[in-house]
């Protein structure tokens, strides 16, 4: 990694006391996530949850998920896991996964295995391409670079809906096309896009339609349960081959935790790893990954059944009643949201500051967020924890606002997520 410094192991090791101690305090500068001041990267659904990701995950911490014959308890825990997910998300008869280690993980898996079954099905191995909208994860890129697939974006409607633009991503796949996207929500918006409508293209053209509900695979369905108008997104709609769903994010497991869903096991059966052709016994994986740590997958499973669907639907409520009170606290600022969120991310810009000035003043008041690129735009991804900080935010917003108002900001603060 850059900056590395080439150094020497201690000769003699020291007391844990000592170098835990050091631990936390090298942590001192870190984003205080716990006290409700940082929106991304941690989802915080307070101290009763972490203590169980702590402790099932340290349960199984020394276990491998590569064994399922040595560890059949794993083995059991990711079943039942990926059974939940599929229960959540309208998952069909015969409907299967496997759990991945993030989204990224999970995305890469699905783009691998919509390759190799449009290869199975005689499409061209030349030219092979996804398409995306340009709101879509840039782990699509990520996973195509690796893979050497052409990713074509498409930008989004121009209706300030900020969803994806079927019609034209439609016109964007030919005879080469190994999978269209559509996300539920988007990242950049916190917007879900009509996989409705891209269902009935996909159907039409015979294409691989992969949902990304990373973020919302494991909210929407109880944000409906609640009474939220979330529009079928999921194995609802025919046309869904696969969708990536992560835990570690609203599903509040420990990291690195996701999912990746197939509608039939025909389908996943173009995902493993299967080799038994060198000197070591034969080895099948699901993933990349060989090793898969236990905690991982005990964590999750630990959650989920301590959670249960009363659990998820009050935490789920709170975010989307925390960013009610949000969106109504920043419109009588001044800002507008970007579309219509019904999650827990959101997006909002001042037309008369702008927001990336906005967001380092607002950093330097301690809160830890994030910033969208189109267009320019504070970002929130909320969790249970904000409902308690929404007042002292909306006060520092304001104050950050007249600061640049006024021409009083600070110099710029760069958000990037590396």
């Amino acid at each position: 990694m850059e900056g590395t410094t080439i150094m020497q192991m201690p000769e003699k090791g020291r007391d844990w006391a000592d170098v835990r101690q050091e631990m936390i305090t090298r942590g001192g500068g870190d984003a205080q996530w716990r006290d409700g001041r940082t929106a991304v990267y941690v989802f915080n659904a307070g101290h009763d949850v972490e203590q169980v990701q702590q402790e099932a995950y340290t349960l199984y911490m020394a276990e491998n998920g590569l064994g399922p014959l040595a560890f059949p308890s794993l083995a059991q825990m990711e079943k039942e896991v990926i059974g939940m997910g599929l229960g959540l998300l309208h998952g069909p008869d015969g409907a299967t996964g496997a759990m991945t280690s993030g989204g990224t993980d999970s995305i890469t898996m699905a783009m691998k295995t919509a390759r190799d079954y449009a290869r199975a099905q005689g499409k061209p191995r030349e030219g092979q391409n996804v398409v995306l909208p340009q709101s879509a994860h840039l782990a699509f890129d990520k996973a195509a670079h690796l893979m050497d697939i052409e990713v074509r974006r498409v930008p989004l409607k121009t209706d300030g809906s900020y969803q994806a633009d079927a019609a034209a991503m439609g016109e964007a796949v030919d005879e080469a096309t190994v999978m269209m996207v559509g996300s539920a929500p988007n990242f950049p918006h916190g917007i879900i896009d009509p996989i409705a409508e891209l269902g009935e293209i996909a159907a039409k053209k015979g294409v691989w339609l992969h949902v990304d509900a990373c973020v919302g695979g494991y909210f929407a369905p109880f944000a409906r349960m609640n009474g939220v108008p979330v529009p079928a997104f999921d194995f609802e709609v025919p046309a869904v081959h696969s969708m990536s769903a992560d835990l570690h994010k609203y599903g509040y497991c420990a990291k690195g935790a996701s999912t990746v869903l197939f509608r039939s096991e025909e389908l996943y059966n173009y995902m493993p790893f299967d080799m038994a052709g060198w000197s070591g016994a034969p080895m099948k994986t699901p993933t990349l990954a060989g090793t898969r740590p236990g905690g991982a997958i005990s964590a999750a499973w630990g959650v989920m059944n301590t959670l249960g669907v009363e659990g998820y639907k009050r935490l789920q409520g709170q975010v989307c009643a925390t960013r009610e009170k949000i969106e109504e606290g920043v419109k009588r600022l001044g800002f507008e949201i970007v579309g219509n969120p019904m999650l827990g991310l959101m997006a909002f810009y001042h037309p008369q500051a702008h927001a990336f000035a906005v967001y380092g003043e607002i950093f330097r008041r301690g809160w830890f967020t994030s910033v969208t690129k189109e267009p320019p735009s504070l970002h929130l991804m909320l969790s249970p924890k904000h409902a308690d900080v929404a007042d002292a935010y909306l006060a520092d917003l304001e104050a950050s606002l007249a600061a640049v108002k006024a021409g009083a900001a600070g110099p710029k603060v760069e958000a990037r997520y590396s």
